[in-house]
């Protein structure tokens, strides 16, 4: 039996079928694979239809898995593709929803003055070194903490960006809001991203 080994998993010497045999590890891995299509297709059913195929693929193309990722990160790369599929198809097929108009969100202004320089207050802090805090594990969980607290329109279009990799025309089209909104909304998420991460990760180590 494989032990979870967090977010951050290393490249794997184990073939794709170690991987899929493992019931636990499984259930766990489509768990966290359905709650982010859920988030990016807003439908369970398309939700649950995307990661079955992403599973599917993953067992039929069990031999292309070459270790040089994480599984994981492998499986996952599979399952943003097939996010982007239906969200292509669902914008062809379906009349688009506009999300509420981020204007009436007053969070960023009160992070500049009015010559748009940070407030002394809210000033980003020294992160030291966020390359080498990127390898750890504990630190993806609390990202995935900071973006679960996200507004849920905030989250959608960053993780259509950073995760899926959707450009912003495409964005734009599925959630219907003009590129002027998306980026109010991607500036809004990073900055609460990177509170929360001040706040709970980088925070200075208190000392003795």
């Amino acid at each position: 039996m494989m032990k979870n080994s967090g977010r951050v998993e290393a490249p794997s010497t184990l073939p794709a079928a170690t991987f899929l045999a493992d019931g636990n590890y499984l259930a766990e891995l489509r768990e966290r694979m359905l709650k982010f299509a859920t988030l990016q297709l807003s439908d369970v059913s398309l939700a649950e239809d995307a990661v079955q195929e992403a599973l599917a693929g993953a067992l039929r193309n069990a031999g292309a898995f070459a270790g040089r990722s994480a599984f994981r990160t492998w499986v996952f790369a599979i399952l943003r593709n097939k996010i982007a599929d239906q969200l292509r198809f669902k914008r062809r097929q379906a009349t688009i929803v506009p999300l509420p108009s981020p204007a009436s969100d007053d969070v960023a202004p009160a992070f500049f003055d009015i010559r748009r320089h940070w407030l002394p207050e809210h000033a980003p802090s020294d992160w030291g070194n966020p390359e080498a805090e990127l390898l750890g594990k504990d630190f993806w969980r609390v990202f995935e903490t900071c973006l679960d607290h996200l507004p849920p329109d905030q989250s959608r279009v960053f993780m259509m960006r950073e995760f899926v990799d959707m450009q912003t025309p495409e964005i734009c089209a599925e959630v219907g809001i003009s590129i002027s909104n998306l980026h109010v909304l991607m500036h809004r998420a990073r900055l609460r991203l990177r509170n929360c991460l001040e706040g709970h990760w980088f925070a200075p180590k208190e000392t003795c």
